[in-house]
């Protein structure tokens, strides 16, 4: 009889030890719910694991569903995200790799445990960021900043694996300035302008800063491989939800919610505007017009109006679209051809039509500003960066309209922030208290407060529009790239970027910052906050890995 009493109190330790070492995940609904698959995740290095994403993928689905160990090396999904069945399971963790390949069944009504081994990995390169890269590699800010500007297409681990000299690199990076942003590896795209990238000498102070980083003429780097520290305490705290879409092509750059709960997406590399059910995975695609054939395709930014319709801007192919979900049409809104021409590339909009009838879209081609009449279609200019305050080389980048359809815009070849008035047209400026802060999209609230990424500065900044000052939010981990920035109901504000697979939550009144890492390689772009969850959740897409991602924090 003791010996019956002994075996069923070591049970009853061994299973509080995994399903109470810790709070249950919270479900889609904010109540707690009981763990269909857990386990412990350890090491001979380290023992008992903290910050290890784990993920769960059921044969033949296209939905992955990830989890972060605690301090105990604990992890365990919600029962509510996991149907019966066999399931593949994954993990991320800087220098280690899993022992043997994992793997569960989950049957219904029971629960599964499967403890993870990790080994020290032999290669560390596969799972380097690229602010991990930049982090390592020797070389002054100013050098390593030059490579902000080719994750957009890659990764740098294509540059620090390449065999290049220095005169090669000239070369290949002329032959990059002529690719579109839209591009990726498996499908580049060509623009249109003759001799796009100038000459090759341009980029010689460039390419002699790569071949020192590389592999030209040495066969191992001769600097330590530098790696990000794995999440800990609240940062654990998250499930995060893979879509995979069904083209390795798909580029979903701009991601948001409608009010049924439904996901839209722009298509970065091709003319479709996405709709992805979240409860099912089920996408619709919605193609929209190639109105200049032979040149690059792909949309950017999406907007929804007060009315239900989504806008898009259809850069290289020269115009704005606005698709109606209950008729599933599209009409375009071209720039006339006196605007359209090689350069031509609306990219951001600013929505407050309903104030005046007017959208706004910037044309960094042209380094120019667009206004559309919605019921004329007709274009006026506006060319702002002639008046910009000093002599530095400018461009236009992010755009948004205020409540009375000001525009806001950024210079993201330095560190201003523009503006021009609705009724007067009149240019005005506000430089950032960092230096070259390079702000990039810039995202209007209810109090007109204009929030945006400094993607050099490496902060979140503020502008307040009614006392013009603009306060900064300085980002822990070097090279974050923020890139957009959004906010939830409790006024803490998110961003994410190119660089780190990290999803950056900033409490504006403290500075804290909790980093929530991603499953795998997720290069992000826009990050949108649905607020009709508690927490909120925040959706973003994994532009080079065909993915749309859901992000749920749990406190």
């Amino acid at each position: 009889m003791r010996t019956k009493i002994s075996s069923l109190i070591l049970a009853m330790s061994l299973f509080l030890a995994v399903f109470s070492a810790a709070p249950a995940p919270a479900n889609a609904a904010g109540a707690p719910g009981p763990a269909t698959l857990a386990g412990q995740v350890s090491s001979q290095e380290e023992g008992p694991m903290e910050g290890v994403v784990v993920s769960a993928k059921k044969d033949g689905s296209t939905i992955t569903i990830s989890v972060i160990t605690d301090n105990k090396g604990h992890y365990s999904f919600p029962a509510s995200r996991l149907d019966p069945g066999h399931y593949t399971l994954k993990i991320r963790a800087a220098g280690y790799t899993l022992e043997a390949p994992a793997a569960a069944d989950l049957a219904a009504q029971k629960i599964a445990t499967a403890d993870l081994k990790l080994v020290k990995a032999k290669n560390l390169v596969p799972q380097m960021t690229n602010a991990e890269w930049l982090m390592s590699m020797p070389g002054t800010d100013d050098q390593k900043a030059s490579l902000l500007n080719c994750v957009s297409c890659h990764t740098l681990e294509r540059i620090v694996r390449s065999t290049h000299d220095a005169e090669e690199f000239t070369q290949v990076i002329y032959r990059m300035m002529g690719y579109a942003q839209v591009s990726q590896p498996i499908k580049p795209q060509r623009r249109m302008e003759p001799n796009r990238g100038g000459s090759p000498d341009l980029y010689r102070e460039q390419a002699n800063f790569l071949a020192t980083v590389n592999l030209s003429s040495v066969d191992h780097w001769q600097y330590p491989l530098k790696m990000l520290p794995r999440p800990t305490g609240r940062s654990t705290h998250v499930i995060i939800t893979e879509y995979d879409l069904p083209r390795p092509t798909i580029e979903p750059h701009d991601v948001i919610v409608d009010e049924h709960g439904m996901v839209w997406y722009t298509d970065f590399g091709e003319e479709f505007i996405g709709k992805l059910d979240p409860k099912t995975g089920a996408l619709k695609e919605y193609p929209v017009p190639e109105l200049k054939p032979g040149y690059p395709q792909g949309l950017l930014d999406i907007e929804e109006d007060k009315a239900g319709n989504f806008w898009a801007s259809m850069m290289y192919q020269g115009a704005i679209a606005k698709l109606d979900p209950k008729t599933e049409q599209v009409k375009t809104y071209p720039l006339p051809p006196e605007l359209n021409d090689v350069m031509a590339q609306p990219n951001m909009l600013g929505l407050r039509y309903d104030v005046d009838g007017k959208i706004w879209a910037d044309s960094p081609g042209h380094y120019d500003i667009y206004r559309m009449d919605v019921k004329t279609g007709a274009y006026e200019r506006f060319e702002p960066m002639k008046q910009l305050p000093d002599d530095r080389p400018g461009t236009i980048y992010g755009v948004d309209s205020d409540s009375h359809n000001n525009l806001y815009f950024t210079d993201y070849a330095t560190d201003y922030i523009g503006r021009i008035d609705a009724e007067t047209g009149k240019v005005s400026w506000v430089r950032t208290p960092t230096h070259q802060s390079r702000p990039r999209r810039i995202h209007t609230d209810p109090e007109d407060r204009l929030f945006f990424g400094e993607y050099q500065g490496n902060r979140i900044g503020m502008l307040d529009a009614k006392s013009a000052k603009i306060t900064e939010w300085a980002l822990p981990t070097p090279w974050s790239g923020p890139y957009y920035v959004d906010w939830d109901k409790n006024g803490e504000l998110y961003t994410g970027g190119m660089t780190t697979d990290r999803l950056d939550r900033l409490d504006p009144k403290t500075g804290q910052v909790i980093e929530y890492l991603m499953p795998r390689e997720t290069n992000m772009r826009r990050v949108f906050v649905d607020n009709s969850t508690t927490p909120a959740t925040i959706w973003t897409g994994s532009n080079h890995a065909a993915a749309v991602v859901k992000i749920e924090p749990q406190d």
